[in-house]
């Protein structure tokens, strides 16, 4: 995994919740950890990992900043899936 995806998966983590997290970050993330990205109606995308039902997202938009309660949403789906930093 790159130092960029290793800094976008300490801050996800990172308590208190962080606002301060590009969504584009959180994408790359999560193809390096072998997630495949499907885009789905409106903004919505699911975030699918082999033999694992998908996730499904809101995109943040108009700003590229993802909100605490969609990071908390990540994070919470990451410790179930197993990876933490």
């Amino acid at each position: 995994m790159k130092r960029k995806h290793c800094k976008t998966l300490e801050a996800v983590f990172s308590r208190p919740t962080s606002a301060n997290i590009r969504w584009a970050d959180i994408e790359a993330l999560l193809v390096s950890l072998g997630a495949e990205i499907e885009q789905r109606e409106g903004s919505r995308v699911a975030v699918v990992f082999p033999d694992q039902p998908p996730a499904v997202f809101h995109r943040p938009h108009p700003s590229p900043m993802t909100d605490k309660g969609a990071v908390a949403a990540v994070r919470n789906w990451l410790e179930a899936m197993g990876h933490k930093p």
